[in-house]
Order: structure tokens, then sequence, then C-alpha cells
């Protein structure tokens, strides 16, 4: 599924994070950067050394905050590194810094001129986010942050399985009037 705003293509697949022919992708990391399982430990295993010894070097990063480093031997020349929330009851700032790891991942990748961008569903595995929820504030934020900002042309939501992909794909649906 497609959907093109301002001029940004936002679109949906489902598969693996680590093949995409992307400028970089986006890694749903713990808050060492130093590997762990899902969509992190997948990116480190395919990427090779290079990935964590650059994150080694990066201190760590703060919930809902995100950083950059080589893409090691990964397609994608460059992985950005955000830390999503673990869900609690959505009352406990859970929305707000998911919504930020969407905004400051993309902020990164426009100070580091990447025009194309592949995010998983940040939070929705061992964090525990509802898959819902977490697709609507992730496609609201890359809507709102692509109608102000023309330097991103692909953003791609890389989504594992059937159940994530129906939740983003419902929530395009609401989000993309």
């Amino acid at each position: 599924m497609k959907q093109t705003v301002n001029q940004t293509v936002i679109e949906l697949v489902q598969g693996d994070i680590t093949t995409q022919d992307v400028e970089a992708i986006v890694n749903a990391a713990n808050s060492s950067l130093l590997g762990g399982g899902g969509v992190d430990g997948a990116i480190h295993r395919v990427g090779g050394v290079e990935i964590l010894k650059e994150c080694k070097t990066l201190n760590g990063c703060q919930t809902g905050d995100a950083k950059i480093t080589t893409g090691g031997k990964l397609k994608a020349g460059h992985v950005i590194h955000t830390v999503g929330p673990v869900y609690r009851d959505g009352m406990s700032g859970e929305p707000d810094l998911l919504a930020s790891c969407y905004q400051i991942s993309l902020e990164v990748a426009v100070e580091n001129s990447i025009a194309t961008v592949a995010f998983p569903s940040v939070s929705t595995g061992v964090y525990g986010y509802p898959y819902d929820d977490a697709a609507e504030i992730a496609l609201s934020t890359v809507k709102a942050f692509v109608e102000q900002n023309t330097a991103i042309l692909l953003v791609r939501f890389v989504l594992f399985n059937e159940p994530i992909y129906q939740a983003f794909e419902n929530a395009m649906k609401k989000v993309m009037i």
C-alpha cells in the first residue's frame, strides 16, 4: 500500500528490514545500542561488527531519541537507531515518546542528507505497544513531518508479519485522509 504526501511516498510492505535497498534503515534499539533481540538483533547480525563498533562510541541513547551509524554490510548505508518506549498503560508518556522516535529519526535523516528511509514498527515487539495505537502514531507523525519537509522522498514501513501490516494498513486509511 502506498500514499503520496507532499513529495514523499509513504509505503507499507511486509518483509525483512535488513534487506531494504534504501539509504537508511531505522533500528528499534534498546538504550545501550549494543544489540538485542527482534529487529535490533537482526540488524546487528546482518550488518556486522562495524555497526556495533560505532554504537560503542555513542554512549547509548535515551528513549524517544535517535542516533546514526554506518550500515556496515547492509544494503542501506546507514542505520538510525531509535529507542521506543516500553508500553505500560498508554498514559505514562508512551505516545509522545513513540512519536518522538519517528520525528527525531526523520530529523537525523535530513541532517545527514538521507532521502529514503525504512522503519520497522517501533515498540510493538517485546516492548508491548498495541499494534493499532503504534501504527496510528507512526503514520500521523511521519505524515506531519513530510507535510513540512520535502527532503525525504520515501518512507517505507517494513512490517514483520500480517497482523502488524494489517494494523498499519488500517491506520493508513484513517490517517492519510
